[in-house]
Order: structure tokens, then C-alpha cells, then sequence
């Protein structure tokens, strides 16, 4: 996949394409539906795809005072994950407070046309652009008639009676059900981070834990999760605990992992950690040795639900 991080570096010879635009949070089943959409319509005709984005996200500009700001994926992650899609081309476009006020004809005529020279776009249902959000389906229809490509609004994605939708895989991910949010993003939800020191109570209870400096802001609820983690490559099972470690009077959010029949010194690794199911709420217990047994019954559950997830 070709990456274009700035529109002047947009080759003269990609021309006719299949383009979409969009923020694509989260890389999940409805926008994977567009490109498919696009990369086999583009195919039978020999045309290249193109995904247009922006980065930083347009609202982390526009609205800095809302934070934390809960985004699904990292820049790197949507790289990752529209190269193994297929997708031809990947332009970023950097968004400032100044192209903010780009207007939504100015976009389709110097980018979507005098830049690409599109030959369709397709956008989803509700898709808006360009200053004002004046850049909508109607807008774009007109246009393209104007200058000559096609232009199709994709129904919204369902699974079942559910729209597939960032704001509802975020929502989900903020109440702990990290399953439901994997059945909408088409893969488990991940975090990834660094391992560094803790307090070693987990060493101390028998079950050492992997303390990690989470990546995002996005976290499931606090409590304990069946996750399947990486680490240099290598698939391991593992327990997580996320929240504030109420019998020993933490007060900081913490993420620990217990990986399963893994002892190792990991300080300074990278694990990426996939969460597959909740497993119970954090909870204060009266003492060590009632927390080690709850941590036994954790870890028999995680085994469980983890030997049937594939």
C-alpha cells in the first residue's frame, strides 16, 4: 500500500480511481463493507483504491476540550490494517484548524478531481465534509454530476438489528463488553503498551503480572478480562485486571496481566493485549488469601472461555 502523507505528494499519474473518504475509527465491519464495495468495483474496470483520511482526527481539533478523547485505533493500526484489506493508496490529509475551513467544494474540485480525477466515490450513509459540514451525499451527487464521476452512498451496515457504528463500539468498549464490541469491529478490541515495574503484589500472591502503559485512552470498564496477548510474535493466554486495587488501597488506575503458564522478566517489552470476554467486576476483597482464591477461580474461567475462542 502507497501512503501519501501530504496532498502535494499526490502522483500526477493516479488518476480514474475508486476513492472513499472517511475518518474510519476503528477499521470496523461497516467501513470494511465500503471497501470491498470499492476494491471490486475498481478491479473489473483496472482502476486503483483510494482511502482519503485525516489525521489528527478532525473532532480532536475542532473539540480539544473533550477529553479524554476515546479513539478505537491508533494512525499505525489503520495503516496495519488497510494494507492487509488491500487498499491501494492511503492519503492522510493533515487537519488543522485551518483546513478546517476548507470548503466542501473546494474539496471536491482540488482533491476528489483536479488532484485524482476520480472516477467514483463511495461514502457512507451519513458521511459529511468540508466546512460547516456542507460536503453530504446530496452535495457530492451534484457534484459529481457536474464534472463527471460517480457517486454511491452505502446503506448503513447491519449485523442482525444492530448499525455497525464507531460510536456504538466505543460505548460498548466503555461498558466492558469488549465482546460485543468485537462482534462489531469483526476483531476482538486491542490495547498495546509497555511493561514496566509495579507494585510485585501479583509476584507476592503467586500470580506475577505485566504492568502495561496502555496506548490509548480507550479502556474497557474497570474489572477482570480473558485476554489473548502478543508478545514478540508469540500468542499467550492471560488474565487482565484493570482498575484501582481496592484491597491494597491503590488509588491509581492500573493495567496488570497475569499471562498464563509464562514466567519471564518482560520490563521494557511491548505486549499487544486482545481483549475476548469480561469476566467480573473489580472487586474489594477482605484480604490476600481471599483474593487468591478468587484469582484461581479467574484464572480457571479465563482458561475456559479462551480454549474456545480461536
Amino acid at each position: 500500500m502507497y501512503i501519501i502523507h501530504r496532498l502535494e505528494e499526490i502522483p500526477s499519474e493516479l488518476k480514474r480511481v475508486f476513492a472513499t473518504i472517511g475518518n474510519f475509527d476503528g477499521i470496523h465491519l461497516g467501513h470494511r463493507y465500503i471497501f470491498a464495495k470499492m476494491m471490486e468495483e475498481a478491479r473489473l474496470v483496472g482502476c486503483k483504491t483510494v482511502v482519503i483520511s485525516f489525521d489528527p482526527h478532525p473532532k480532536m481539533v475542532l473539540h480539544p476540550d473533550k477529553r479524554p478523547f476515546y479513539l478505537i485505533s491508533t494512525p499505525e493500526e489503520k495503516v496495519n490494517l488497510l494494507s492487509e484489506i488491500g487498499v491501494d493508496v492511503y492519503i492522510i490529509i493533515p487537519f488543522s484548524l485551518e483546513y478546517a475551513q476548507t470548503t466542501a467544494e473546494e474539496f471536491v474540485r482540488d482533491v476528489l478531481w483536479d488532484r485524482l480525477r476520480i472516477r467514483k466515490i463511495i461514502i457512507g450513509h451519513d458521511y459529511t465534509f468540508g466546512r460547516g459540514k456542507e460536503g453530504n451525499e446530496a452535495f457530492i451527487t451534484a457534484e459529481g454530476k457536474k464534472l463527471g464521476f460517480a457517486v454511491e452512498a452505502m446503506n448503513a451496515f447491519r449485523i442482525g438489528d444492530e448499525i455497525v457504528s464507531s460510536t456504538k463500539i466505543r460505548q460498548a468498549i466503555l461498558r466492558g463488553d469488549v465482546h460485543f464490541a468485537a462482534t462489531l469491529l469483526g476483531r476482538p478490541y486491542n490495547i498495546s503498551g509497555r511493561v514496566v515495574p509495579g507494585g510485585r503484589r501479583g509476584q507476592v500472591l503467586g500470580f506475577p503480572t505485566a504492568n502495561v502503559q496502555a496506548n490509548k485512552e480507550l479502556l474497557p470498564l474497570t474489572g477482570v478480562y480473558a485476554v489473548r496477548c502478543f508478545l514478540k510474535g508469540k500468542s499467550l493466554d492471560g488474565v487482565l485486571n484493570i482498575g484501582f486495587n481496592p484491597t491494597f488501597a491503590g488509588g491509581k488506575l492500573t493495567i496488570e496481566v497475569h499471562i498464563l503458564d509464562f514466567n519471564g522478566n518482560i520490563y521494557g517489552e511491548t505486549l499487544d493485549v486482545l481483549f475476548i470476554q469480561r469476566i467480573r467486576d473489580e472487586i474489594r476483597f477482605a484480604g490476600p488469601e481471599e483474593l487468591i482464591a478468587q484469582i484461581n477461580k479467574d484464572v480457571s474461567r479465563a482458561r475456559e472461555l479462551l480454549s474456545s475462542w480461536h
